[in-house]
């Protein structure tokens, strides 16, 4: 059957969840179609979960202001949304003359952007704040902060389906048309007509882009590959620690604790042509632990635990290469639009400030009338492992499955597992479960507990071991039973 909406955004990444729940706002019927099982499956799961400071960006640029607008109200924001977060600092470190000049280069341009605090410090400063850090001097941002990346776009997300918002996954946009003011929008799956229509599908924002009527732009993909370490090597980081960056603000290979406690080195950065490839090869951790070492001196394989890949939607100049701007618009030539093109990092930083000014976008061409019932606060499911010994005794007393550890390297509990498979937006595969229990995340990396989390999933979801996905469309755990 053929929904209609006033609002349909492509893409339930941060920034399209982040625009879902600020329209939330306002009194409209709002969809948002993602072609994954769940969100953040795309390059929102998928990088280094550093809140940014906002120093590397061109003055002026919509990086620039939407960084250091949503590094300051992060604290708030992480605080309404109760995702994890801390603002730790940052050390940029270097090792040379040419090193020394690309942080005053860069400390001009972040005081310049708005950002605060930043300084160059000594050897012996940065070793006061990082002993495990590589390094002869450093620039330090002490605003620069940790979070879950999974953990917000989930948040954005739950909070949008609270206010109203529907969310449909498995839903792979494959046309736009528009007829008498009405764009019918068309999946593999379904036909959805809307008023409005936001493009937020970041790798895929080209081509939606042009499917709007608005061609022109160049999307490339930079992958870069990461390597995930163990809880025991964390103890030994205090902050990020990222290299001296390029003349064009980039960086290379960082070492950045997560809020869990592990450590991920990477990115690279080379330039893929399949946006779905999201393998890794041997080639490229040779070259992480290489560069890895110099920023972390823990970089052993002792404590190595996964390897994962992200891809970076860069927009750049067809002719030069060079890399651009955020693209936030709203254009005559396809009303009732706005185009979102180009969002990579520092997306995840900018999320918010990116969807206040795609509402704005739209205010300026209808009146929105306010949400009175509009709840900017969503409660995360409680972790079992970071309560107090007292509170965990007596949250089994109420419920007896806080008793039942399912997954032991992560401390993860039966009722947490639960409260993931019957989640408010509804999706429900294995990775799922881990994105928002940590489940499968220790150091055997799933090896006792995923059968567990997947026969929980059968049993509750009353479906067929056939039917159960790992992540993505196709991704089937099961053939069949190995015996009845």
């Amino acid at each position: 059957m053929t929904q209609q909406f006033d609002v349909l955004i492509i893409g339930a990444g941060a920034v399209g969840s982040a625009v879902a729940r600020e329209m939330a706002r306002y009194q409209l019927k709002i969809g948002v179609l993602e072609k994954e099982m769940d969100v953040a499956c795309g390059n929102s799961g998928r990088n280094s979960g550093v809140l940014h400071g906002g120093f590397t960006y061109k003055t002026g640029s919509l990086k620039a202001q939407c960084c250091v607008e949503g590094n300051r109200e992060f604290d708030r924001v992480a605080r309404e949304l109760d995702v994890p977060f801390r603002r730790c600092g940052k050390v940029v470190v270097g090792f040379n003359e040419k090193d020394m000049a690309s942080l005053k280069r860069f400390q001009a341009r972040g005081e310049a952007n708005g950002a605060v605090g930043l300084e160059i410090i000594d050897k012996k400063r940065l070793q006061e704040l990082d002993p495990s850090a590589g390094g002869e001097f450093a620039m330090y941002s002490p605003n620069s902060g940790i979070l879950d990346p999974i953990a917000y776009n989930i948040a954005l997300a739950e909070n949008a389906k609270a206010n109203g918002v529907s969310f449909f996954f498995d839903q792979c946009v494959t046309g736009i048309g528009r007829t008498d003011g009405i764009y019918a929008v068309k999946t593999e799956r379904d036909v959805f007509k809307t008023r409005w229509v936001v493009n937020c599908a970041g790798l895929y924002s080209g081509v939606i882009s042009n499917m709007l009527g608005i061609g022109g732009y160049v999307i490339r993909g930079f992958k870069g590959e990461y390597i995930a370490l163990d809880k025991k090597a964390g103890a030994f980081i205090n902050m990020p620690v990222y290299p001296a960056p390029n003349e064009n603000g980039g960086f290379a290979t960082h070492a950045v604790p997560t809020v869990d406690g592990n450590v991920l080195i990477g990115p690279d950065s080379y330039i893929t042509e399949d946006f779905e490839d999201f393998g890794v090869t041997s080639k490229h951790i040779e070259g992480l632990i290489e560069d890895g070492r110099k920023m972390f001196r823990y970089v052993k394989r002792e404590y190595f635990i996964r390897n994962f890949a992200g891809i970076r939607a860069k927009r750049v100049d067809p002719e030069t290469g060079e890399v651009l701007d955020f693209v936030c618009e709203a254009r005559d030539e396809a009303p009732n639009t706005v185009n979102l093109v180009g969002i990579e990092s520092p997306g995840l930083t900018s999320a918010l400030p990116l969807a206040r000014r795609a509402v704005a976008l739209m205010a300026a061409r209808e009146e929105l009338k306010p949400n009175p019932n509009f709840n900017p606060v969503r409660k995360a499911v409680r972790k079992f492992s970071r309560m107090s010994l007292a509170e965990k005794e007596e949250l089994i007393k109420k419920d007896p499955n806080y008793g039942e550890i399912v997954c032991r390297c992560e401390n993860v509990t039966r009722s947490e597992i639960l409260a993931a498979i019957h989640n408010p937006l509804g999706a429900c595969t294995v990775e799922s479960i881990k994105n928002r229990t940590r489940a499968t995340m220790g150091r055997c990396q799933g090896g006792y507990c995923e059968m567990r989390i997947t026969k929980m999933i059968e049993e509750e979801q009353q479906k067929k071991e056939t039917e159960i996905l790992y992540s993505r469309k196709n991704s089937y755990m099961f053939t069949g039973k190995v015996r009845k």
